[in-house]
């Protein structure tokens, strides 16, 4: 005994966009070609460096004549080529540091195939700095907790390591004098390597007794405080994106933190209150927690650790509660 095997509904026919020229082309917009990645504006990039070395050249010479107390000086009107050239002296060094932070990230996110832009470097035609340093945007996420530690750590590590030189010539290139008794005298914060290295070249110093910088030696100093600023624990700084990748969601805990003692810094030098505040306007706009990756849960291997423990002590050597003080001013 047979039975007709039972019948199925007839498979619906699907679209062809071959057979249908104008469904290919009403389709067409849905998948649009992959945004190439690594594309630059290479002339604004330059506009900003040509703008950046313009300031920071300008600010050694003419900058501080211009700030010290009771100096009559016209900036613009006391320009020589003599006047340039001794300016290079000081925006050649702090650009070359600059771009090596900038660079170290870059080319770790080259290496990671992370997409991002070249360095923007951000003049400041007002002393102290004549810059206000330089920045690069990083337009996708992390893809790994590996690629998110060696991207935020490589900015620091190149940065130092290229200031070093610069610090070892520009203190060898510094004079010792004696303070000025009258006027105002702007006193740099002497980080902890500072202290050694001037130390070993000058020996202990007298009171009323001081160094008075070389501009490479200023360069260098001013490299230092920009470590320092960009490895504190906070949100996503350097240091912010180090400790994520070392303990995890418990970073925003530690961002708080840092937000408190930077707060507490202003007390003691109103230097710190410009950081103080776009470290709340950040924390008020994107909050304490760092975006997450993937493989959050994943402990950092041997290896990176170790590396931590190199950016705390590059932070330990770089670190000045009190970067700037102008004393003699009534």
């Amino acid at each position: 005994m047979s039975a007709d095997p039972p019948e199925h509904p007839a498979r619906p026919v699907e679209p062809s966009f071959r057979s249908h020229p104008s469904l290919a082309e009403e389709f067409a917009w849905a998948a649009p070609p992959p945004r190439r990645k690594f594309q630059h504006n290479y002339r604004k990039h330059l506009i900003y460096f040509g703008l950046t070395f313009i300031t920071t050249t300008w600010v050694w010479q003419f900058g501080f004549m211009w700030a010290n107390i009771g100096a009559d000086v016209n900036p613009l009107a006391a320009f020589t080529v003599e006047t340039f050239l001794d300016g290079l002296w000081y925006s050649i060094p702090l650009l070359t540091i600059l771009s090596a932070h900038e660079f170290g990230h870059y080319f770790a996110c080259r290496y990671y195939n992370v997409d991002a832009t070249l360095p923007f470097y951000l003049p400041a035609p007002l002393p102290p700095a004549g810059t206000f340093g330089a920045v690069i945007k990083i337009r996708e996420a992390f893809p790994s907790k590996k690629a998110l530690f060696d991207i935020g750590v490589a900015g620091p590590i190149a940065g130092f390591v290229v200031l070093l030189p610069f610090l070892l010539i520009g203190l060898k290139l510094s004079n010792v004098g004696t303070v000025p008794a009258e006027g105002g005298t702007l006193y740099f914060g002497e980080p902890l390597l500072w202290k050694i290295l001037e130390r070993i070249y000058f020996g202990p110093l007298e009171d009323g007794v001081d160094v008075f910088l070389h501009p490479m030696g200023l360069a260098a100093w001013w490299g230092m405080l920009a470590t320092a600023i960009n490895l504190l624990p906070f949100g996503q700084l350097d240091g912010g994106h180090i400790m994520y990748a070392a303990i995890g969601r418990r970073a925003g805990q530690l961002s708080v933190a840092t937000l408190a003692i930077v707060m507490l810094l202003t007390l003691q030098s109103s230097s710190w209150f410009l950081m103080a505040l776009i470290m709340v306007v950040v924390s008020l706009t994107i909050g304490f927690r760092h975006p997450r990756v993937i493989d959050e849960h994943v402990p950092l291997d041997t290896g990176r650790i170790w590396v931590t423990v190199l950016a705390f002590v590059i932070f330990a050597l770089c670190f000045m509660p009190v970067p700037l003080t102008l004393t003699g001013v009534q």
